[in-house]
C-alpha cells in the first residue's frame, strides 16, 4: 500500500465517512483512520433529522437508510416529572424528506464507511492514531494496528480530524485524564424492546442534574439515552452500592420521569447500558491549529436537542465544499499558506453556521438540567405546545446547512 495520501482522515463515524466519500469522489487520495470494529453500537441518540436525508441520498446511502431506519419522527414530547407536553414536529421543505427517523449507529456508520470504501478511499480499521506531526502539507501520522503488532507511518498533505469527544488525538490525552469536575456531563444509553413510547414521538426529557430522549429506530427498537452529571451519578450510586451505573441511571430515569416509568414498565432491555465521556460541549476550533477539524473534533452542542449528527456530517459536507472548490493540484494541496486560507474560511464558516445550536443547546440543556428554572419553562410549553415546534426549527432540525448547488 501506497503511504503518502493527499488527506488522512482520523475517525470513521458520520463526519469522517461522509468527508472521505466526497473528497475519493473529487479525485483525492484518501485514508480513513478507524481503531474501532464495525459494526458497533455507540452512545448516540440516533436521531437523523430530515435536513440531512437529501445528504445521505447524495452520498449513496439514502434507499439503505430509508429501508432500515425507524418510523417518521413527527412530534416531539417534554417529559419533567409526571408531567408531559406533545407537540408537532415542523416539517422540512419540500415535497421529499419531511420528516426525521432514526437509525442505530452500528447501521448507519457501516453503510456510511462502504460507501468511503466504494469511492477509493483506503479505510485502516481497526487502527489507531499515536501521533501526528509535521507542518501543514507535510504531515507525518503514525499508526498502530490494534490486532497485532504492526505500526506505519502515514504522510499527507492535509489532515482531517473528526474523532469523537471523548477519543481525543494523542496531544490532547494527558489534559483529559487529569481533568476532573462535579458538573462532567457522561452519556448512557441502552436499547429496549416492546417499549410503549409512541412511533414517531421524539421524547425530550429532563431531571434533576441531566437530560435525555428517547425514540423508536430501526427494528422497533426503543433508544434511551441520557447526560448525567458527576455529582448526580456519583450521589445516585452512594444509594445503591454495587450497582452498575448503567441500572442506577435507569432507575433515576424512570423515577424522576414518568413518561420513561411508563415507556418501560413492560419493556426488555436489549443488551447492556452503553457509557461514555465526560462530553466535551463547546467549538474546538483554532485559529493556530495545522488540522482540519468536523464533527464533534470541531465543535460539540449538548445533545440535549439531537443535534450531533446532523452536525457531523453537514460540518463535513461544508469543509469539502471549500476544499473542493478551487481543484487544487498537488503542489497546492501542499501550499500551507493555501490550507491556511481553506481552515479560516472553514472556520468561520463553521461558527456562523453552527455556533447558534451550540449557544441554543447549552441554554436549554443548563435549565433543564434544574427543576427550579425549568418548571417555568414547562409552564409556558404546557399552555403552548407550539413553542416547542418552534424550538425544533430553531435547533436546526429542518435547515441543511449546505446549499442545494453543493449538494448537487
Amino acid at each position: 500500500m501506497d503511504d503518502t495520501f493527499d488527506v488522512v482522515i482520523v475517525g470513521a463515524g458520520p463526519a469522517g465517512s461522509t468527508a472521505a466519500i466526497l473528497l475519493a469522489r473529487a479525485g483525492w487520495s484518501v485514508a480513513i483512520v478507524e481503531k474501532q470494529r464495525f459494526p458497533r453500537r455507540k452512545v448516540c441518540g440516533e436521531c437523523i433529522a430530515a435536513s440531512n436525508l437529501p445528504l445521505l441520498e447524495a452520498l449513496g446511502i439514502g434507499a439503505d437508510f430509508m429501508a432500515t431506519a425507524g418510523p417518521e419522527q413527527r412530534q416531539v414530547a417534554l417529559m419533567f416529572g409526571e408531567r408531559t407536553v406533545i407537540a408537532d414536529l415542523p416539517a422540512a421543505p419540500g415535497p421529499r424528506h419531511r420528516w426525521g427517523r432514526a437509525l442505530g449507529r452500528e447501521t448507519l456508520d457501516t453503510l456510511l464507511l462502504d460507501a468511503a470504501r466504494n469511492a477509493g478511499a483506503v479505510v485502516l480499521q481497526p487502527w489507531a492514531v499515536q501521533s501526528i506531526a509535521g507542518p501543514a502539507g507535510a504531515h507525518r501520522c503514525e499508526i498502530r494496528a490494534i490486532d497485532f503488532d504492526e505500526k506505519k507511518s502515514l504522510r499527507a498533505s492535509l489532515v482531517i480530524a473528526a474523532n469523537g469527544s471523548w477519543e481525543p488525538l494523542p496531544a490532547n490525552r494527558e489534559t483529559r485524564r487529569s481533568d476532573r469536575n462535579p458538573g462532567d456531563l457522561f452519556a448512557f444509553k441502552a436499547n429496549f424492546r416492546r417499549a410503549a413510547l409512541a412511533d414517531g414521538l421524539l421524547a425530550v426529557l429532563a431531571f434533576q442534574g441531566g437530560y435525555g430522549g428517547m425514540v423508536v429506530a430501526d427494528q422497533h427498537v426503543t433508544t434511551l439515552a441520557c447526560c448525567v452529571r458527576r455529582d448526580r451519578l456519583d450521589a445516585c450510586r452512594d444509594e445503591a452500592p454495587g450497582a452498575r451505573a448503567g441500572e442506577v441511571v435507569e432507575a433515576l430515569l424512570k423515577r424522576e420521569c414518568g413518561g420513561v416509568g411508563a415507556a418501560l414498565a413492560d419493556a426488555e432491555r436489549d443488551g447492556l447500558w452503553l457509557a461514555s465521556g465526560p462530553l466535551d460541549p463547546g467549538i474546538r476550533l483554532y485559529g493556530d491549529d495545522a488540522l482540519f477539524r468536523i464533527g464533534n473534533a470541531a465543535g460539540e452542542a449538548h445533545p440535549i436537542i439531537g443535534e450531533g449528527m446532523s452536525m457531523a456530517i453537514q460540518s463535513a459536507w461544508c469543509l469539502c465544499a471549500h476544499l473542493v472548490a478551487s481543484r487544487p493540484r498537488d503542489a497546492v494541496a501542499a501550499d500551507p499558506v493555501w490550507q491556511r486560507a481553506v481552515r479560516q474560511r472553514h472556520m468561520a464558516d463553521w461558527r456562523r453556521q453552527f455556533a447558534p445550536r451550540l449557544r441554543l443547546a447549552s441554554a436549554f440543556a443548563h435549565i433543564a438540567m434544574r427543576p427550579a428554572a425549568f418548571a417555568p419553562v414547562l409552564g409556558l410549553v404546557g399552555r403552548w405546545p407550539a413553542l416547542l415546534t418552534r424550538a425544533a426549527a430553531w435547533s436546526g432540525k429542518i435547515r441543511c446547512v449546505p446549499n442545494q448547488q453543493d449538494i448537487s
